[in-house]
């Protein structure tokens, strides 16, 4: 458990390689771990980053080269799934990494007791003996305080806590708990343990996002050194100084953090790519030197000199990357202005109540993320949303032409296991070409035959794999994912959100990725105590937002008070339903006038208007497409000037629908006075 501060190289790879089959997956790697260094090891999938977290755990061994550990350090290893703790108690297996210093507790006190009896002995042989005792006594006290031994407790229970266990979790049994759950466990141990390098294989895969932020600064904090392997960019920015890449068979070491990585990388590319180029150019006029004198013997010599000059030359490699797909959602059709609203929605299972009174809304185009800690009720919202799930009470009301799409945690339980995943693919996106399918595919990981293979077979993260790319290529205008970047690497989660932020549609989403949260959320919708608060911005607004707010900081609400608590019971919403004028306050104290409420009924007519009016619009759009593409094909001057007529009065309807409904919208939205 004592860590030494005078180690600096704790291990080091020399000449290195190692293959899997008869693929080599790296080779000549050089790499020198020092102490307190926070790296995070990077490479294409298949690349070899597990093997070698592997073979630096002492887990597997290489094929050439050598690994050297300095000795006296201690190291910790978390795999990416495998774990299986039973037996004990969550806090019981949390204490077993202090099983030294328990030994060391339980010495002090025998020393003490023996003291003890030494002191009333008066010879020369006792007091020998007891000085002794108290030199071991002292030594073993002093390591105690070093090592906080009297707050074990207390250091077990941050850390539980911290990965999301509650204290009635504690006393349960680990044999209760999932494999996700059981991950937990096992990092607990690490971090508790405190080796002086932790290699950690995709930490954050079974944590919410509030626990990942815990973790993050964690390991800010860290006294050692580790090695990250992930898939979350934020994650790997804000904890780590050093980038190791396996990359075309090779390890390269880049200084900063993930994002300096990238770019450094392209650097370098582009250096590889200029040496690539004058190394053509010099072999091709060492070949036409070749070739155009081979034959003649005034050359010979020249000639000799430039094939063995040829033969020197270390050819430089460009490896091929992995090609980067760019892909764009099918359009759905439009829905009405108000997507979703929900009223007074309350959710109880039993004597548990997940939701209370909630009350939001959602408009045509808005990108919403779902936060709250585990357990807060994200999926049960999701469900009521889209009618998988009944309400306690309340409502939950979708707009004119919404067509919803969920996408649940477990999502590849609704798939047919008979069918070939290709087949499958192709009936659920008729319009898309199979070569565009077979490149979405491939970006999730489906590459070769794998797209030939029967769903049955692939496991449950495959099969949410797919049933992801699947809802891409067929969106409706209203998307719910539940969790749709788990079990994705960075360049399938790039694909997704360029598809998402390009998407013309309605999004609601839950995620623990803070890089795809603050890239596609323009809103936050955060669940607390069986409540929803709304924050305007992404999730870097929402922090900083709810930080001024535990400051005392009121003025950080917005505008429209939509990041207060939306609990009808309260008088402000009291007053708000039943129409009372009284004034309003700004932010400075002063009254501001209150804005007109429509009458119910006006309102709803008018409402039902808009929805009129927005069909009427996408009926005469088609009608003149239909003419535009009959103008196309010429019939006679009279069908030509009669289809230029219909085309021209199609036009001024359409003009009159849409000033109709934007001068309705602008009277709901209460921009403009209705007549």
């Amino acid at each position: 458990m004592e860590k030494s501060a005078k180690i600096e190289k704790m291990l080091s790879l020399q000449n290195a390689g190692k293959r899997f089959g008869p693929r080599v997956l790296f080779l000549e790697a050089d790499w020198l771990i020092r102490n307190k260094e926070k790296t995070a090891l990077v490479g294409a999938n298949g690349a070899g980053k597990s093997t070698l977290m592997r073979v630096l755990a002492g887990l597997e061994t290489l094929d050439y080269g050598t690994l050297q550990q300095t000795r006296g350090m201690s190291m910790g290893y978390l795999p990416q799934e495998g774990l299986r703790l039973t037996g004990r108690t969550v806090f019981e297996e949390c204490l077993t990494v202090f099983d030294e210093i328990h030994a060391m507790e339980h010495e002090i006190e025998l020393l003490a007791t023996k003291m003890a009896g030494l002191g009333d002995l008066q010879n020369a042989g006792a007091s020998s003996e007891y000085e002794s005792a108290a030199e071991r006594y002292s030594m073993l006290q002093e390591r105690f305080h070093a090592l906080d031994g009297y707050a074990l407790d207390a250091q077990v229970g941050t850390v539980l806590t911290g990965l999301g266990f509650g204290k009635e979790d504690w006393t349960r049994l680990t044999d209760e708990f999932s494999g996700g759950w059981q991950m937990r466990i096992a990092l607990a141990k690490l971090l508790l343990a405190k080796p002086n390098l932790l290699l950690l294989d995709e930490p954050t895969n079974h944590l919410d996002l509030e626990t990942r932020n815990w973790l993050e600064d964690y390991l800010r904090s860290y006294p050692f050194g580790y090695i990250l392997i992930s898939h979350d960019r934020y994650f790997l920015d804000v904890t780590i100084d050093r980038t190791v890449e396996i990359w075309n068979r090779r390890l390269s070491i880049y200084q900063g953090n993930f994002t300096k990585y990238l770019k450094q990388k392209e650097e370098r590319r582009a250096q590889l790519e200029a040496a690539y180029r004058n190394q053509r150019d010099q072999i091709e006029r060492l070949e036409a030197f070749i070739n155009r004198f081979r034959y003649q013997a005034t050359k010979a010599k020249q000639v000799q000199s430039r094939i063995k000059e040829l033969e020197k030359i270390e050819r430089i490699e460009i490896p091929e990357e992995e090609p980067v797909i760019h892909f764009k959602f099918p359009q759905p059709p439009p829905s009405g202005r108000m997507v979703v609203e929900a009223e007074g929605l309350s959710k109880s299972y039993g004597a548990k109540q997940v939701l209370h009174h909630v009350r939001f809304s959602m408009e045509r185009g808005d990108r919403v993320a779902l936060v709250g800690v585990n357990g807060a009720g994200k999926s049960t919202l999701i469900k009521l949303l889209t009618g998988a799930e009944e309400p306690t009470s309340g409502t939950v009301r979708l707009g004119h032409n919404v067509v919803s799409e969920y996408f649940a945690q477990d999502q590849y339980k609704v798939l047919d296991g008979e069918a070939r995943m290709l087949d499958d693919m192709s009936r659920a996106a008729l319009k898309v070409p199979e070569v565009e399918l077979r490149s979405l595919l491939g970006c999730f990981l489906f590459s070769g035959d794998d797209v030939f293979k029967p769903l049955g077979v692939l496991s449950g993260g495959e099969r949410n794999r797919y049933a992801l790319a699947r809802i891409l290529v067929s969106p409706s205008n209203f998307l719910l994912l539940d969790e749709p970047t788990n079990h994705l690497d960075m360049r399938a989660k790039d694909v997704l959100l360029e598809a998402l932020a390009a998407f013309s549609g309605t999004v609601l989403f839950v995620s623990h990725d803070r890089y795809f949260i603050d890239r596609l959320a323009k809103r936050v919708l955060e669940i607390e105590n069986g409540s929803v608060l709304s924050y305007e911005g992404n999730y870097e607004d929402y922090l900083r937002r709810k930080a001024a707010l535990a400051a005392g900081d009121l003025s950080a609400t917005d505008d429209d008070a939509a990041s207060k608590r939306q609990e009808p019971d309260t008088p402000a919403s009291d007053a708000a339903q039943s129409g009372s004028t009284a004034p309003v306050e700004s932010a400075n104290g002063a009254p501001k006038d209150k804005p007109r409420r429509l009458n119910p009924i006006k309102q709803r007519q008018m409402e039902d208007r808009c929805a009129f009016l927005e069909e009427e619009v996408l009926r005469v759009e088609s009608a003149i497409a239909v003419t535009e593409q009959q103008l196309g094909v010429y019939v006679s001057a009279a069908e030509t000037e009669r289809l230029t007529g219909l085309g021209a009065d199609l036009r001024a309807q359409l003009d009159a629908l849409t000033a109709e409904w934007e001068e309705l919208t602008m009277q709901l939205e209460g921009e403009i006075t209705p007549g």
